[in-house]
């Protein structure tokens, strides 16, 4: 891995760009990967290892989304990989039970409230599968929601999403029938009035009201102090399930992951909940799981039906268990040294530059806000000056460092950052404030 900071040429992805948008809409199978919201051409990435990143021209970038969650351990980790090749070696898939979802499934419920999980291959299934599962045991059919939450990209969950919606400023739900969100209730994020007047209004036809653990997909954005307490006792008081999405924040937050901040120690806990990123150990694996007797609703053993022909795959519930087994206190440790030392970095000098921005943090999760005042919901979230951010991006991927391509996601470091991954970032960062402070548009 060679030491220069400054990419010298784009030229390779650019060319892969070109052929992609040839044959795949934007260029990308993820709409956020594509630089829209910052502009320039997306780095096409072939290999990485630890807190690296490599692209197709040889330049090195330091990794500030770590596969947007996934990668707590760092690239390669030779741990996880060597227990990835011996599943490989033993076949990809057999469409039948395995022992290693059974040994991932123990270590979750190990670490969270659930009592019962069930495997999927995607967060978007997650939560699709657990509103289902809500549905089907109150017999009821409207679903809460808060603007700027994004629990992947189902019909009735994507009205006022986060995440790319956020980060591309789509109107609308284009291609979800206005009868898919018809039994959506938007409210505004860390609303406690809002909530309460929804329940009065429509309390007997809400079947669970999902929100992310903390939101991550406005940047991250804290729930107010007993927040989440006052959802699961008011969703208590009315029949509805209360969801809380982890599908970010599992096993990353903390190692009990969001509800690790507060449920664990508040001593509440959700109906369901649903997992993702760090449990697949970098392969598409999500789950949700929850109270038993809620659980049992789901086929074979009940009526709620939920099926996929790659969940719970030895491959990804091998590299998901390898994770989550070296995910030792003592690299949660270096996670929320690693995360405080960058963010009061990042901090200090876009003050000296006099750039206005808040820093937010859960855990070892945190975002910049470009915007002086903090934010509590999804509309001071997109009060925030992105064309700062554009710029600041733009010379932190200059100098080596890959940023999330968006003001509305979460910063995510991994155990494998080590001393020089972080001067690299804090060298880097007197020029990206310069330029935040040049191109600001507010």
């Amino acid at each position: 891995m060679n030491l220069a900071t400054t990419p010298s040429t784009t030229t390779a992805s650019e060319a892969l760009f070109e052929r992609a948008r040839a044959v795949t809409p934007g260029g990308v199978n993820s709409p956020v990967r594509a630089f829209t919201a910052v502009g320039g051409t997306p780095r096409f990435i072939t290999s990485a290892s630890g807190a690296w990143l490599t692209d197709a021209d040889g330049n090195d970038y330091v990794d500030l989304i770590c596969s947007w969650g996934p990668m707590l351990l760092g690239h390669a980790h030779p741990d996880v990989q060597a227990a990835v090749a011996g599943a490989v070696a033993r076949g990809t898939s057999y469409g039948t039970p395995t022992e290693p979802e059974v040994e991932l499934a123990e270590e979750i419920v190990a670490r969270t409230p659930v009592e019962l999980v069930r495997f999927v291959s995607s967060g978007t299934e997650a939560t699709m599968s657990a509103i289902r599962l809500a549905r089907g045991a109150t017999g009821r059919d409207i679903v809460v929601k808060f603007a700027g939450c994004y629990h992947g990209h189902v019909d009735p969950l994507l009205a006022q999403a986060g995440s790319g919606v956020a980060t591309l400023a789509v109107p609308g739900t284009s291609g979800v029938p206005v009868s898919s969100t018809a039994d959506t209730l938007v409210l505004p994020y860390n609303d406690r009035e809002a909530v309460l007047a929804a329940f009065e209004s429509d309390g007997p036809r809400i079947a669970c009201l999902i929100t992310e653990a903390v939101p991550g997909n406005m940047g991250v954005v804290p729930p107010a102090p007993g927040f989440n307490a006052f959802l699961a006792e008011t969703c208590r008081a009315h029949g509805a399930l209360f969801i809380s999405d982890e599908v970010m924040t599992g096993f990353r937050a903390t190692a009990q992951g969001g509800w690790g901040l507060d449920g664990a120690i508040e001593g509440w806990t959700p109906d369901l909940m649903t997992f993702g990123k760090v449990m697949g150990g970098g392969f598409p694996a999500a789950a949700f799981g929850g109270r038993a007797d809620l659980m049992a609703h789901l086929a074979p053993e009940g009526s709620v039906y939920q099926a996929g022909t790659l969940s719970g795959n030895p491959v990804a519930t091998t590299a998901g268990l390898a994770t989550l087994r070296l995910a030792t206190p003592e690299v949660y440790e270096h996670l929320d040294a690693t995360a405080h030392t960058i963010r009061t970095a990042v901090s200090e000098t876009l003050e000296a530059a006099s750039v206005p921005h808040t820093v937010q943090t859960a855990g070892t999760m945190f975002s910049v806000f470009f915007r002086e005042e903090s934010v509590r919901d999804f509309a001071e979230a997109s009060q925030q000056d992105t064309a700062a951010y554009a710029a600041f991006f733009h010379s932190m991927l200059d100098h080596g460092v890959y940023l999330p391509p968006s003001a509305y996601e979460a910063w995510f470091v991994s155990a494998a950052h080590d001393d020089r991954a972080i001067s690299t970032i804090i060298d880097a960062l007197p020029a990206a404030a310069l330029a935040a402070a040049t191109a600001g548009g507010l």
